[in-house]
């Protein structure tokens, strides 16, 4: 059902949030279909504010008619508590980043997973989903692990440096995901596990700027794997030049970045949006820094 509108208040509530790119790469997208269309982060350090005041904040932001908002660390589930309904596949997860506003009611979605869904897809099409090894359980790790299971990977192995972290989520999966094989290892498995598998997906925030270097030892990479990163500040970490080195298909963080950012739009604006545009504006915005 189409929920195009005269104009849009859309905000993003967080910590540390006021340099984020999903306000302009909305925007931009907004001019190209002709919409009024305004995002505004909501910084939740710069207002001196907890993430328990996130339902205070979109009782306020729908009082003053705000459309939408998108909610991100340390609010995704602490936001749970003040929606009337939430989609089934943020339900499952048990997090939601994208909260409408419609006739009063806050509707909550998650695109966290549906992004990198959406990247993979869009980045590796025809990638071999039989098995695959994740490294990292964390918020990120949680939806893409979900995302993987979902766009139909058969056998899933979780490595993560916390055990209980990891053994909790990867049972969470099994018993969404019946008939799929998900497991829980640490890093001393990790050799074994890529030795089977199809693919690999870095979710710890290993090969970011502020925490440089691989997030494995390259030598473990083999040309028939695929490779994929959600880091996206740089696009081209070292895992994805190490991984294209050795002739891996590789998929960089910016895919999921882009990808949460187009089904949000799609859901608030009722339009699809041009995922390939917003991606070519997302890299602008990279190159000059932002």
């Amino acid at each position: 059902m189409s929920t195009v509108s005269e104009s849009y208040l859309v905000g993003l509530i967080g910590e540390g949030i006021s340099q984020s790119l999903t306000p302009p790469m909305h925007e931009r997208e907004a001019d190209h279909h002709g919409l009024r269309y305004l995002y505004r982060p909501v910084d939740l350090t710069e207002i001196g504010l907890p993430g328990e005041s996130v339902g205070d904040l979109l009782r306020q932001g729908r009082n003053l008619g705000f459309n939408a908002f998108n909610v991100t660390h340390p609010c995704k589930q602490l936001v749970l508590d003040h929606l009337d309904e939430v989609a089934d596949d943020a339900a499952r997860l048990g997090a939601v980043n994208t909260v409408l506003v419609r006739d009063g009611k806050f509707i909550g979605h998650n695109t966290d997973f549906s992004g990198f869904g959406t990247g993979l897809a869009y980045g590796l099409p025809g990638a071999t989903l039989d098995n695959v090894v994740q490294l990292g359980a964390g918020g990120a790790g949680s939806a893409v692990a979900y995302a993987l299971l979902k766009a139909g990977v058969q056998s899933l192995t979780l490595i993560d440096l916390d055990p209980a972290r990891v053994a909790a989520r990867a049972a969470a999966l099994a018993e969404l995901f019946p008939g799929r094989q998900v497991a829980a290892a640490g890093r001393d498995g990790l050799a074994d596990a890529l030795s089977k598998a199809d693919g690999f997906v870095n979710t710890s925030p290993v090969g970011m700027h502020s925490h440089p270097g691989l997030p494995i030892d390259a030598d473990l990479l083999q040309p028939h794997h695929w490779v994929a990163d959600v880091v996206y500040r740089p696009v081209e970490t070292e895992l994805v030049r190490a991984a294209s080195a050795k002739g891996c298909r590789v998929l960089d963080g910016g895919h999921m970045a882009v990808g949460q950012a187009v089904d949000a739009f799609a859901l608030i604006t009722g339009i699809a949006p041009d995922a390939a545009r917003m991606r070519q504006h997302f890299l602008e915005l990279i190159g000059q820094g932002r």
